[in-house]
C-alpha cells in the first residue's frame, strides 16, 4: 500500500474503537431483533442474555465480598457500583425492605440505547438476578428509561411481594432452583 494512504487511514479522524463498536454491535443487534420479533419478544431474547450476566456478575460480587449471600443493603450497593463500572451514573432515591428505587442519569450505552428499549432488558434482568437470587423474590420496574426518550432513567426494584408490587408494571424474578 503507498506510504503516503496508508498515514492518511491511519490518521483519519474516524471515531472507531471497541468501546465505540461494541455498543453500536449491541444496539445494531438489539434494533434488528426489534424489528424482525418485534419488542416484546426482542426484550425476551435480550433477557436471557441479561439473566447470564447477572448471574456471572452476583457470583463475582458475592466472592469478591467473600459472602455467600448479598444483605439488601449489599444489593442496593453493588447494582448502583456495577453500573458506575461501566458507565452508568445509578444512585439510589429510596430504599426500604420492600423495594429500592433508582435513578439514572448516564445510560452504560451512552446514544446507543435511543430508541432500543429492548435494552433495557439487560439492566432489569441485571438487576432482578442479582436480587432474586440472593433475597428470593425480585420484581423490576422500569418507569422512565433514557431508551424510551426520557432525560434519565427511573427504577424500582421490589425486593417482596406486596400489594404495591403487584399492582407494578414489571418482571418478576425469583431464587434459580439451582441456587437453593
Amino acid at each position: 500500500m503507498n506510504k503516503t494512504l496508508q498515514t492518511s487511514i491511519n490518521t483519519a479522524n474516524i471515531s472507531l474503537e471497541r468501546d465505540i463498536f461494541l455498543r453500536t454491535l449491541i444496539r445494531e443487534l438489539s434494533g434488528t431483533l426489534q424489528d424482525v420479533v418485534g419488542l416484546e419478544e426482542a426484550s425476551g431474547f435480550i433477557s436471557v442474555v441479561g439473566q447470564r450476566m447477572g448471574e456471572q456478575i452476583n457470583q463475582q460480587y458475592k466472592s469478591a465480598l467473600e459472602v455467600s449471600q448479598l444483605t439488601r443493603e449489599q444489593i442496593a450497593d453493588v447494582l448502583v457500583d456495577l453500573k458506575k463500572r461501566i458507565q452508568g451514573d445509578f444512585y439510589i432515591i429510596e430504599q426500604n425492605d420492600a423495594k429500592i428505587v433508582f435513578g439514572n442519569k448516564t445510560c452504560p450505552f451512552a446514544e446507543k440505547v435511543l430508541n432500543r428499549p429492548a435494552m433495557c432488558m439487560m439492566t432489569s434482568n441485571v438487576f432482578g438476578t442479582i436480587a432474586a437470587d440472593n433475597l428470593g423474590y425480585a420484581k423490576v420496574e422500569l418507569h422512565e428509561t433514557i431508551a424510551s426518550g426520557a432525560a434519565g432513567c427511573r427504577v424500582t426494584v421490589y425486593l417482596k411481594p406486596t400489594e404495591e408490587s403487584e399492582d407494578a408494571e414489571g418482571r418478576e424474578y425469583f431464587k434459580s432452583m439451582d441456587n437453593l
